[in-house]
């Protein structure tokens, strides 16, 4: 695995129809199989909601779903420890639009080791050097297996 390879996380998503009790079918499946989610978010679009989310097991989680009849795709994002205070994300944007670095989506949790920010980039190898050399700290993917 190169050096950026590293800090590339599989990134499940689930599309499914925006109605009552699709969440939690996926959250039921996931949790039958013993698979934890570490982060998620969900989107919405002309009646379909897109469920995005980091997990232990992707390949188990992509297994499952699917054989339910749900449309699961794999995404590769990465994931910024952003300072916890108020300024903190627009640090790593401006890291990214500086370098000309396009955020198409993201997601953030904060928790007890502090504040994340998933991001999905149009060039994340581009992202992963310009984070890098401007010293923020990239998550390795294997915090989130």
């Amino acid at each position: 695995m190169n050096d950026t390879g590293r800090y590339l996380i599989q990134q499940i998503s689930v599309f499914s129809e925006n109605r009552p009790g699709r969440l939690a079918a996926i959250a039921k499946a996931l949790q039958e199989e013993e698979i934890n989610i570490l982060a998620f978010s969900i989107a919405e679009a002309d009646g379909f909601g897109v469920v995005r989310a980091l997990v232990d097991k992707p390949g188990k989680a992509h297994e499952k779903l699917t054989g339910l009849g749900f449309n699961v795709a794999f995404t590769q994002v990465i994931a910024v420890r952003m300072r916890d205070v108020p300024g903190g994300l627009y640090e790593i944007a401006k890291i990214l639009g500086d370098g000309k670095v396009n955020i198409e989506y993201s997601y953030a949790y904060s928790g007890k080791e502090g504040a994340v920010l998933i991001l999905r980039v149009d060039n994340p190898e581009q992202a992963i050097r310009l984070i890098s050399t401007q010293g923020a700290t990239l998550l390795e993917s294997a915090v989130f297996q």
